[in-house]
């Protein structure tokens, strides 16, 4: 009767996982005709049934198991008060960041590093200036930043010509401080990660400039003094 109860228990198993990879194979298929340039992640299922949840770079929406219906927007647990979806974005913003890699950003490295943060930046954006005229206070606070592009004004224009100057000069970061400074960086051109930074940010939903990114993949929109940054991610890292 042990051995009746564990075959059926198996085969159940085996059936429910087959069904599963048929619902993924659905969503897939039907992402990938509806959205063909689309770069699809992972598909996997939900909390809640017959919904899949896909990561697409470092965004999150969900897919019926027949894949004809999307829904955008977050998942919350009610009971728990939790935002799941949140929760999973950060996982996805951190992959997508160390997957673009340190070497297609702008590095400023703090001697005694306590925390790293990437932050979308646009040259010619007031705040982002006036958050790197105060470098020197994130990089005291142990605080190392990495820049990525994100021209507001979009492709083709004069910040987005600036970006790709700055990352094309000899000396990057004495490149980009200058051009904080109102400084226009002599006009070159060169194999750079810029759009690569754009179409992240649009993943991220960038909406403004500068946008924080922890290491966790939490977000702190605009701009925030360095103490008041370090007080923030000290908090996210359960130091207080």
């Amino acid at each position: 009767m042990k051995k009746i109860i564990k075959i059926a228990a198996l085969s159940w198993l085996g059936l429910t996982l087959s069904v599963a990879q048929a619902d993924e194979d659905a969503v897939r298929q039907a992402l990938t005709k509806s959205m063909p340039t689309v770069k699809i992640g992972s598909i996997k299922p939900s909390e809640i049934s017959g919904l899949y949840e896909v990561t697409v770079g470092g965004n999150i929406f969900y897919v019926s198991n027949d894949g004809k219906y999307l829904v955008q927007g977050h998942l919350v647990d009610i009971a728990a008060r939790t935002d799941l979806t949140e929760a999973k974005l950060g996982g996805a913003r951190k992959q997508a960041l160390e997957k673009l890699g340190q070497d297609k950003m702008i590095v400023f490295k703090a001697k005694i590093n306590k925390y790293t943060v990437s932050i979308f930046t646009d040259i010619d954006c007031g705040y982002c200036r006036k958050l790197h005229s105060e470098i020197d206070q994130y990089l005291a606070e142990g605080i190392t930043i990495q820049y990525l592009f994100f021209p507001r004004a979009g492709k083709g224009s004069d910040s987005y010509s600036k970006a790709v100057s700055v990352w094309c000069a000899d000396d990057r970061k004495a490149a980009l401080t200058a051009a904080k400074k109102g400084d226009t960086p002599p006009a070159k051109t060169c194999d750079n990660p810029v759009d690569q930074h754009m179409e992240l940010a649009e993943e991220f939903e960038v909406k403004g400039t500068p946008m924080i990114v922890s290491a966790k993949g939490t977000i702190f929109p605009g701009y925030l003094p360095a103490k008041q940054l370090a007080e923030a991610l000290a908090d996210e890292n359960g130091q207080k």
